[in-house]
């Protein structure tokens, strides 16, 4: 099954939901970095929340989004548009612990605590829109619920989570989001309360092969649930050649000609998935041409 994420109203359009799969984008990630599995599961849910913060964005918008928790993992960092393209990595990717006192992979010691959740939202305006909150667990579903609630001013509950096979490949990933539109009724909310409060993990649900249409329907009813949207979902990175052209442009002549008297070429990696791009003695001189310009 491709990944994909669909988006839903429910309880008759008291409640806005996005629920998705995000197995094989996840996956990816784990095989460019080969990250280790309590490294898979922060990454895998950041991407996770990501994607479907991504779907309430509208055409070129995208958003970026880094966890500084302060632990030994570093900072996570995922970029996503509105179309379900995802790419993402974390500092320290060979991060890794025992279980937790709850038989979990123990992400909030990974992410730490004692940091921020950071979003920037590029709408195509002159200015950024950055949100930014405290971590309040380190988990990071509980961290994402607290950015909408404070940040965005939506009651919203977020679920994300990530299996991780013995040989550190993705067994399974995915999540879903909640909101509660002005004027939600005390029955419809006091319902959605009970149902969460009783529901497995995320990534259980994913394991036991539940679709995102399955899973929200799992959180909310079967009869309260009305899918309005699909979208597929996908690890796709934006950088190119041409981009790293631009960059190394951007350095400025004499810093060029330093590369070509040290190495008579260059190569640049790109952070979010690994691709390396080779320049030529004969490029960089091209590039240092166009740099005097």
């Amino acid at each position: 099954m491709n990944d994909y994420l669909v988006k839903s109203l429910a309880f008759n359009g008291q409640v806005r939901a996005y629920a998705v799969r995000t197995t094989e984008s996840v996956g990816e990630a784990q095989r460019r970095h080969q990250t280790w599995p309590t490294a898979s599961a922060a990454l895998g849910r950041t991407m996770t929340a990501g994607v479907m913060l991504g779907s309430m964005l509208k055409g070129e918008e995208k958003i970026t989004i880094k966890v500084e928790g302060g632990g030994p993992i570093g900072v996570i960092l995922v970029d996503v548009n509105a179309k379900g393209d995802v790419r993402g990595y974390v500092t320290n990717p060979q991060t890794h612990f025992d279980l937790n006192q709850n038989g979990k992979l123990d992400v909030a010691r990974a992410v730490g605590t004692s940091g921020t959740l950071t979003i920037v939202k590029d709408l195509g305006l002159r200015e950024h829109f950055t949100g930014q909150v405290p971590l309040v667990s380190g988990e990071l579903g509980e961290d994402f619920t607290y950015y909408l609630v404070s940040s965005e001013q939506v009651p919203s509950s977020v679920g994300v989570g990530v299996l991780v096979n013995p040989d550190n490949s993705i067994l399974a990933a995915g999540g879903f989001i909640i909101q509660l539109m002005p004027g939600t009724e005390e029955s419809t909310i006091a319902q959605i309360e009970n149902r969460l409060s009783s529901l497995e993990p995320i990534s259980k649900l994913i394991q036991k092969g539940l679709t995102p249409e399955e899973i929200l329907e799992e959180v909310l009813g079967k009869e309260n649930v009305k899918i309005i949207d699909k979208m597929p979902v996908k690890f796709q990175c934006q950088c190119s050649k041409e981009r790293f052209m631009n960059a190394i442009v951007s350095l400025g002549a004499d810093e060029i000609q330093a590369m070509i008297d040290e190495d008579e070429k260059a190569e640049a990696e790109c952070h979010f998935c690994h691709e390396t791009y080779h320049f030529s003695k004969e490029e960089l001189e091209s590039l240092k041409a166009s740099a005097n310009r």
